[in-house]
């Protein structure tokens, strides 16, 4: 008898309970606790940082895919090629750091030589704000065979270089700027003071004590405005 009372209540307890709901999982990629945004975006900061190391034609995809934690199949899925992701690096990354250099020689229109030490501080600031542009922009902008270089020409021309270009001249013909300057190598003067010190990831000299980021920011604007001459009294 007891087993039978037993046997009852185990069937009308199997009656009550309710079953189980589970949702079933759409075919796809597995979840993960990141969403795809935050993946997109891991996977672009882990190129960034390897193509600042390494340069772009030295870094195969596998070796973005470990740098971020995820498989090279999981890469492809947001990037098929080296190309595209060099495509979405730019728009994405690159252009918002370009765009602040944009207005200034609008702004000091009649001011060349505030616009050109506002242009220094510039580099200095985003370089300060993210790691990856002095190295990058000294391996793969300023280098003539720096494979990003090329791929911004690309896609965006030279439109920014000439408008500079168009500028200086001009400045040049007013008598607003020393007329023996050549606008390319002022440029390439700008990223030797700015860029070029802060790429070295030292910042400082044997026995010295570090260079911070506020020191070569002085030492840049003295440079610009007074030279490496004497002060007059």
């Amino acid at each position: 008898m007891a087993d039978r009372k037993i046997s009852e209540t185990a069937r009308s307890a199997q009656k009550d309970q309710k079953p189980e709901t589970t949702t079933a999982r759409r075919p796809g990629r597995p979840r993960s606790a990141k969403s795809g945004a935050d993946k997109r975006e891991l996977l672009l900061d882990a190129a960034l940082k390897l193509f600042a190391q390494y340069g772009i034609a030295e870094t195969p995809l596998s070796m973005i895919a470990k740098e971020a934690g995820v498989t090279t199949a999981m890469l492809h899925y947001y990037f098929r090629t080296r190309e595209q992701l060099l495509d979405v690096m730019i728009d994405e990354r690159f252009q918002p750091v370009r765009a602040g250099f944009t207005d200034i020689f609008e702004t000091h229109a009649d001011d060349p030589l505030m616009a050109i030490t506002h242009m220094a501080q510039c580099m200095i600031d985003a370089a300060e704000k993210y790691p990856w542009v002095a190295p990058l922009w000294v391996r793969e902008v300023i280098s003539e065979s720096g494979m990003l270089k090329k791929r911004m020409e690309e896609r965006n021309g030279d439109k920014n270089r000439k408008i500079v270009h168009e500028c200086i001249t001009r400045w040049q013909a007013e008598g607003k700027l020393n007329p023996d300057l050549n606008p390319a190598l002022l440029f390439i003067s700008l990223f030797g003071l700015t860029l070029f010190p802060m790429a070295s990831m030292k910042m400082r000299q044997e026995g010295a004590s570090p260079i911070s980021l506020d020191m070569l920011r002085k030492h840049v604007a003295l440079l610009l405005f007074h030279g490496v001459a004497p002060q007059k009294p």
